[in-house]
């Protein structure tokens, strides 16, 4: 069967609790017609790009599938049809990713200090002052 992964956001009024029903829901209609789910991610509450639906934020959901394509038209179908679902895509893969994903990955590195200390700088470059060379050479 093709793999897919399937990114879903949820209104930002729908508790945490919703959410994981929502995803049981569409986990089972993907197991009703042949499919199953082989990982699921809940990125939590998070701001939105732009407004949509009059809502800035809203709850993501990464699903990694390995299902026929009418199951995850199924789904898809159901999600479009769902008040409470602001996006949804779907993107057939070669293979699925074994790991946590890039966005679980990159708040795993937020929490550390990959930055370090910056030394007291301010950020601050002054200007380069022009020298005789570079005088002549415009002129």
């Amino acid at each position: 069967m093709p793999y897919y992964e399937s990114i879903f956001i949820a209104r930002q009024d729908v508790s945490a609790p919703q959410v994981e029903a929502l995803t049981a829901t569409f986990a089972d209609i993907l197991r009703a017609h042949g499919g199953q789910v082989t990982k699921t991610e809940q990125w939590g509450l998070r701001n939105l790009a732009y407004r949509i639906k009059k809502n800035k934020k809203g709850h993501y959901v990464l699903f990694n599938l390995d299902a026929p394509h009418e199951a995850v038209a199924e789904m898809e179908r159901n999600m479009g049809l769902h008040e409470d679902i602001l996006r949804f895509m779907t993107v057939r893969v070669d293979e699925l990713e074994a790991g946590p994903s890039a966005m679980m990955r990159r708040d795993e590195r937020d929490a550390g200090s990959e930055r370090g200390d910056r030394g007291g700088r301010s950020g601050f470059r002054p200007r380069r002052e022009n020298t005789s060379s570079e005088e002549g050479a415009s002129a």
